[in-house]
Formats: structure tokens, C-alpha cells, sequence
């Protein structure tokens, strides 16, 4: 079972739902170690406080807001456990919201919510019976770790999931990144649109959803420890410069349907063109520079 990072209730108008708060994901990636390549030590870093230059314990490490060069306003767990905010020991559901309202780009990591004792269970199953049927997501507030944050809450497998969100503006505004200006057919589209068919899956299963970068290294660590030659790297092919749009849809199209056993041929047909509609002349849409936005107050100290 894994930790509990949080503990605290789900706070839904009046109701209740004490909670704890688990890790909903795994790293299976490989970590290493960095090592003195001459001997093979092992280096660390080490804190050591710049007044006194000696390594100091854990026990003696604190936080503190740095307010000017020579001040430091000193920060404990106590102060961050007593916030003046009814999101620090709660998670505070404001609003309901359909889920495809989301931009995925505002959804980060995830955590599942165990309901805290037999207390927990009845409220907690309500809310969880409540949000699958309404096919909506909950909004929410939370506080943990020097700043309060924003929550998604969805239902998996019968369990409640908190996702962190993004503020609004820690997007970036995309704009500046669109393409210069070009010209796809129909054709075309309906090119791409048939490599999807090809491409698309029930669910996100199966060998090429498996993490080949760490197998490699795995692969690596293991001819060494047996002294073996390391395996074969693949020359990487060089992008080629797509010529013709239409000729290399139909080829992938074709390379989709044989890796999945279909030896059929590429279907690609061309949509049927829309019809144009005469419409008034739109003035012209005003220029939006990039948004100057005043200093916004620090979300965390």
C-alpha cells in the first residue's frame, strides 16, 4: 500500500468526506548515482550553512521567506499547518463542470483519495455514485506545499482521483508558435483522416505502449555486468523532406494496415467539397500582442 501524503476531508457543501491521500503512479525509470570516475567514489552534495561553512544535520535545516539580503523571515511546519485558509485541511469543491470543458494542457499528476476510516464511507461513496452519474468532474481548492492549488475530481474504477491543476496563467499562450500561413486540400484531409483510422485503438495497451528508453538502459547495465559487447545501435534515419503530402499519406496508410495484419489497400478518398455559403465580409480581427500582466503575487514563499 502506498504512503499517505496528505490527510484531511473533501468538503462538498455541508458534507464531509475524510480522506487520505496516496500516490496514483509509479517511476519505473532507472536513477543513477553520480561517481568519481577516477576511483569510483561516490559524490554527494552536501548542505552546508554559508555563515558557519560546515555541513549541518537535517535537524537544523528550517524555512524561511528571504525578505531582504541580510532578513529572513522564518517559516515552521506549525505556521503552515495553521493557514488562515479553509483550504489548508480541506479539499473544497467549488464548481462542476463537464470534463471535455478541460483543456488537457491544465491537468497534471494524479493522486487517489482513500476514504479515512468507516466514517468516510458512506459520504465518500455518495460522492463517487454522484459524479458518475453526472458524467462531471469536480472543481476544487486545495493548499499543500507552501501554496494553495487547484483540483480536478473524477471517478476510476469506484475511486475518487485528484488531478493538480494548472492556474490560468501558468499557460503559456500559444499564438506566437502558429505556422506560417499554408494551404491543405481535402484531399489531404481526408488522407490524414483515413492513417487515424488505421492508427486507432480500443485502449493503450500492448507492446508499443511500453517504455523502450528504460529497457535499453536495462539492456546496457546488464552487458556490462557480464562483460558483454553493449547491443547494436540502429542508425536513426534522417527526416525526409515530404515532397509529395498525398503520396506519403497513402504509404503510411499502407505501413499502418500491414503492421496490424490488413495486407489490403490503402482507402483514401477524397471528401466531398462543402458547399459555399455567402456571408458578409467580417472586419478585420483586431492584433493581440502579447499581454503585459502585472506582478502577480508570489504563490509560494
Amino acid at each position: 500500500m502506498p504512503r499517505t501524503i496528505w490527510s484531511g476531508a473533501i468538503s462538498f457543501g455541508l458534507v464531509t468526506v475524510p480522506i487520505n491521500v496516496v500516490g496514483a503512479s509509479e517511476d519505473h525509470s532507472i536513477h543513477f548515482h553520480q561517481y568519481h570516475v577516477e576511483d569510483g567514489g561516490r559524490v554527494r552534495y552536501r548542505k552546508v550553512c554559508e555563515l558557519e561553512d560546515r555541513e549541518v544535520p537535517q535537524d537544523e535545516i528550517g524555512k524561511g521567506y528571504e525578505l531582504t539580503k541580510t532578513q529572513v523571515i522564518p517559516i515552521t511546519d506549525d505556521d503552515l499547518a495553521n493557514l488562515p485558509l479553509p483550504t489548508a485541511k480541506a479539499i473544497e469543491i467549488d464548481a462542476f463542470v463537464p470534463l471535455e470543458s478541460v483543456d488537457p494542457i491544465r491537468i497534471a499528476e494524479g493522486y487517489y483519495l482513500q476514504p479515512a476510516g468507516q466514517v468516510a464511507a458512506k459520504p465518500y461513496k455518495l460522492l463517487v455514485k454522484a459524479l458518475s452519474r453526472s458524467a462531471k468532474v469536480a472543481v476544487a481548492k486545495y493548499a499543500w506545499s507552501g501554496r494553495e492549488r487547484l483540483g480536478l475530481l473524477r471517478v476510476r474504477d469506484d475511486v475518487l482521483v485528484l488531478h493538480a491543476m494548472r492556474w490560468p496563467d501558468e499557460i503559456r499562450d500559444p499564438t506566437e508558435l502558429l505556422p506560417p500561413p499554408a494551404e491543405v486540400s481535402e484531399e489531404e484531409i481526408a488522407g490524414a483522416l483515413a492513417l487515424m483510422d488505421t492508427m486507432t485503438v480500443d485502449r493503450l495497451e500492448g507492446p508499443e505502449f511500453t517504455d523502450r528508453y528504460t529497457e535499453a538502459i536495462a539492456q546496457i547495465i546488464e552487458a556490462k555486468r557480464e562483460d558483454r559487447p553493449l547491443p547494436a545501435v540502429e542508425e536513426p534515419k534522417e527526416p525526409a523532406q515530404v515532397l509529395d503530402l498525398m503520396a506519403a499519406l497513402q504509404e503510411s496508410v499502407s505501413k499502418a494496415k500491414a503492421s496490424r495484419g490488413d495486407a489490403g489497400p490503402a482507402d483514401v478518398h477524397e471528401l466531398p467539397q462543402p458547399k459555399k455559403k455567402t456571408t458578409a465580409k467580417k472586419p478585420p480581427a483586431k492584433q493581440t500582442g502579447a499581454k503585459k500582466t502585472a506582478g502577480r503575487r508570489p504563490r509560494s514563499a
